[in-house]
């Protein structure tokens, strides 16, 4: 059986889709920083490697044909991507909501980027693209634990994504065929509004935590301090704002891989209620 390779081994998708690869008897390769401190399971390979330094991949790329790509967000390095997506591999990507580029086309996030590059190697591909990930929702902990989350748009429906939805996928995508030149949005199996996600949260806690409005320019200005990058924070808040009118979409791309229903926003926060409390 051919080697699979996991980069982002220990995250919060590639964790899950390591163990799932590896509770199917495939045997599986995690590309991780440190391999004495890389909590792993039982019979999964660790090797040491580095994705903005291509001449560390060499070993953790031997023999492997297929690859599970996550990006850390850092510059592209195309001597990389070319590394990882060779002429006899199947590369899975976990990209997010982007359009396929036309050659000369400026890239508009780092994603295009890593598609076209993907798209040139001559490796077979797919690509999941993630529109969001319920784990985002984490960065209310702190106000979750005061009991009030304070941000604009309570009414912005938003279709989250399970992280354990976006790992299944790219477990079938990887052991399974036909799924090779498809780009699958992943979403979660409905909308729901910023200000039922949080009660959602503390029903799984078992406390009252409740949504209050917080106005526009307060929150660029509190949102810019902590994210530091003012185009992103007047990006997600425009986007935001238009999830008031327009709902997030939402695709029945999971159930139809899978075979069964995506899991809920409910059944997310139930799995994280610790990370709140």
């Amino acid at each position: 059986m051919n080697t699979i390779l996991v980069t982002g081994a220990t995250g919060k998708v590639g964790g899950h889709v390591v163990s799932s690869l590896a509770a199917k008897g495939v045997p599986v390769r995690a590309l991780v920083r440190d391999p004495d401190r890389a909590a792993l399971p039982h019979g999964v390979e660790a090797v040491t490697g580095d994705l903005t330094a291509p001449e560390t991949l060499e070993a953790a790329l031997r023999g492997v044909r297929g690859v599970f790509l996550m990006w850390p967000g850092l510059p592209v390095e195309p001597k990389t991507v070319e590394a990882v997506a060779g002429p006899d591999r199947h590369v899975v990507y976990l990209s997010t909501d982007v359009t396929d580029l036309a050659d000369g086309e400026p890239a508009t996030s780092y994603h295009q980027e890593i598609e076209r590059l993907i798209r040139r190697s001559g490796a077979e591909w797919t690509f999941l693209r993630a529109i969001d990930f319920a784990t985002n929702t984490l960065g209310w902990a702190g106000q979750i634990r005061q009991g009030v989350v304070r941000l604009p748009y309570g009414g912005a429906a938003r279709s989250l994504i399970h992280e354990r939805d976006i790992a299944d996928v790219a477990v079938e995508a990887l052991t399974s065929e036909g799924h090779g030149g498809s780009a699958y949005l992943l979403t979660g199996p409905e909308a729901i509004t910023h200000t039922d996600q949080v009660r959602i949260v503390g029903e799984a806690i078992g406390r009252e935590v409740r949504w209050e409005e917080l106005p526009v320019e307060t929150a660029r200005r509190q949102l810019t301090e902590a994210w530091g990058d003012s185009g992103f924070v007047d990006a997600r808040l425009k986007a935001w704002a238009g999830f008031v009118d327009v709902p997030e979409r939402v695709t029945d791309t999971v159930p139809r891989l899978l075979g069964r229903p995506a899991r809920t926003f409910r059944s997310w926060a139930r799995d994280h209620a610790d990370d709140f409390r």
